[in-house]
């Protein structure tokens, strides 16, 4: 009886043959040296090939200086317009239901499934030279394209996404009740947006920020088209590795690579601390907005 109760029982992940879980450990551990520790270390190896001198030599070029200037620039711009639009779209879609919901909702997924290469083409036929405001924007001496502008709108339309659909999944997993009990206790809208919904969704917010800012910081194909490769000028970083590759000049390529990959290994820092954070937080079984109610009342 016992015996047929445990046939009867379903099996788990753990209760696999240990030669299998070993088996999958080590087939992800591969997968990951493979793809990305072997290259990460490969380009830090480049980099450093000649010796530290070299590869501060190579990142103190003024070229690269510039466009590390730029870069930092256009995400430092790029990324709080996102914040705002992404809180703005998040609190109309994870709130509220009406009607275009899910054309909104698709949207804003759109620029995931474009390529960057045509999303900046889009810009170039709409603000270049022989676009549809083209002539216009040149009469009155206003320069988008193969200029910081066009750079900061390519950059701003294909990372978008990620603060929206970060804080979208959260809203709706929350649902209305904080807010229905701030409102009902006499808050405003505007006053239950910051004192309920905000502070419950900061570690959503803050995990979609980090995504966008990554993003921003290594968009290539977008920026390439709308760049114009104006070295000194236009070049963002990920456009200055190219050209440094394509001129064999492997050292200083590898060692601006080196910037982008320290930028991605803090991003990935801020990362696993957001998301041990937010497990902490969801153990103590805080998130509620009971307490924030509370205190709105009193």
């Amino acid at each position: 009886m016992r015996g047929a109760n445990d046939a009867r029982r379903p099996h788990g992940p753990l209760d696999e043959p240990v030669w299998v879980r070993r088996a999958l450990v080590g087939t992800t551990l591969g997968f990951l040296g493979l793809f990305l520790l072997v290259p990460l270390a490969a380009v830090f190896f480049e980099a450093f090939r000649k010796g530290p001198g070299a590869w501060w030599a190579a990142v103190s070029q003024p070229d690269v200086l510039s466009a590390v200037r730029l870069t930092l620039l256009v995400a430092g711009i790029a990324v709080p317009l996102n914040v705002a639009f992404g809180l703005a779209a998040a609190w109309a879609l994870g709130k509220f239901r009406f009607r275009g919901r899910a054309l909104i909702v698709a949207l804003i997924d759109l620029p995931l499934s474009i390529s960057p290469v045509i999303s900046g083409l889009v810009f170039v036929l709409i603000f270049g030279a022989r676009g549809w405001f083209g002539p216009t924007l040149r009469e009155h001496g206003i320069k988008i394209i193969f200029d910081t502008p066009g750079l900061v709108l390519a950059t701003i339309f294909v990372t978008f996404p990620y603060v929206a659909r970060e804080l979208v999944a959260h809203l709706e997993e929350q649902g209305t009740d904080p807010e229905q009990a701030a409102v009902s206790l006499g808050a405003s809208g505007w006053t239950t947006f910051w004192r309920v919904t905000l502070p419950s969704a900061k570690w959503a917010l803050l995990y979609g920020l980090v995504l966008c800012n990554a993003r921003a910081m290594g968009e290539f194909g977008a920026v390439s088209v709308v760049s114009g490769h104006i070295r000194g000028e236009t070049n963002t970083l990920p456009l200055e590795v190219e050209i440094l590759y394509n001129e064999y000049d492997f050292v200083g390529a590898f060692a601006a690579a080196s910037l982008l990959a320290l930028l991605a290994l803090v991003t990935l820092l801020l990362k696993a601390l957001l998301e041990r954070h937010e497990a902490r937080i969801a153990e103590r079984g805080s998130g509620s907005g009971a307490g924030d109610t509370e205190e709105i009342s009193r």
